[in-house]
């Protein structure tokens, strides 16, 4: 169960980088405008906010990261903890706040990869 939750762990690391590339280098490019459903005006208009959005993602995908290298079953699970809670919590807040669609591309997949650590 540990290789499962170090590999569902790596992949929430994983679609955080990918959310920090799209916040904090694409926001104002078609791909970014897209994923986001962004106006271009908006999206210029926006684009300091969104990257320090992505540079919080960035965070969260680097102590992620840091609790896959330290093992899920060991050291590694305390962080790992911490970590999948933010990235629950902000899932939660964006769904809440910005779109529903958020609480399944964020929130689901941390929830699932708590669930597995936890089961260790």
């Amino acid at each position: 169960m540990a290789m499962v939750a170090n590999v569902l762990a790596a992949l929430v690391a994983l679609l955080h980088v990918y959310i920090l590339v799209l916040e904090m280098f694409l926001w104002t490019k078609p791909q970014g405008r897209k994923a986001f459903g962004l106006k271009a005006d908006f999206a210029e208009q926006t684009r300091v906010l969104a990257a320090n959005q992505g540079l919080y993602n960035g965070f969260l995908a680097a102590g992620l990261a840091w609790g896959v290298l330290q093992g899920a079953a060991g050291a590694g699970r305390p962080w790992l903890v911490f970590f999948l809670g933010c990235v629950i919590v902000a899932g939660v807040f964006g769904a809440a706040t910005a779109s529903r669609k958020i609480l399944f591309v964020q929130a689901l997949p941390g929830a699932i990869t708590l669930a597995a650590v936890l089961l260790n």
